[in-house]
C-alpha cells in the first residue's frame, strides 16, 4: 500500500514538474513573439514609404524637390524612433 501510495505521489510530481515546464516554455515564447510583432509593427510603416518612393512616378512632386529624398529618410527615421520609444514608454518593448 506504501509502495502505490508512493507511487501515486511521483506521478503527480511529475505531472506537476511537466506542467510548469510547459507554463515556462509558453511565457518564453509569448516573450518571443512580443518582441518579433513589435519590431515588425515598426518596420511595416517603413516599408509602406519605401514602397511608394520605389515606384518611379513621375509626377510625384518630391522627387524633383532637392530635399525630397533626405526628408523621406528622416521621416522614415523619426516613424521608427518614436514608435520604439513609444513601445518603450508603454512598457511593452
Amino acid at each position: 500500500m506504501q509502495i502505490i501510495d508512493a507511487i501515486e505521489n511521483y506521478r503527480e510530481m511529475l505531472s506537476s514538474l511537466t506542467e510548469l515546464y510547459l507554463s515556462s516554455v509558453s511565457n518564453r515564447m509569448n516573450e518571443v513573439m512580443k518582441v518579433l510583432t513589435i519590431i515588425a509593427t515598426i518596420f511595416i510603416p517603413l516599408t509602406f514609404v519605401a514602397g511608394i518612393y520605389g515606384m518611379n512616378f513621375a509626377n510625384m512632386p518630391e522627387l524633383s524637390w532637392r530635399w525630397g529624398y533626405p526628408v523621406a529618410l528622416i521621416v522614415m527615421a523619426l516613424t521608427g524612433v518614436v514608435m520604439a520609444g513609444w513601445f518603450k514608454y508603454k512598457r511593452w518593448w
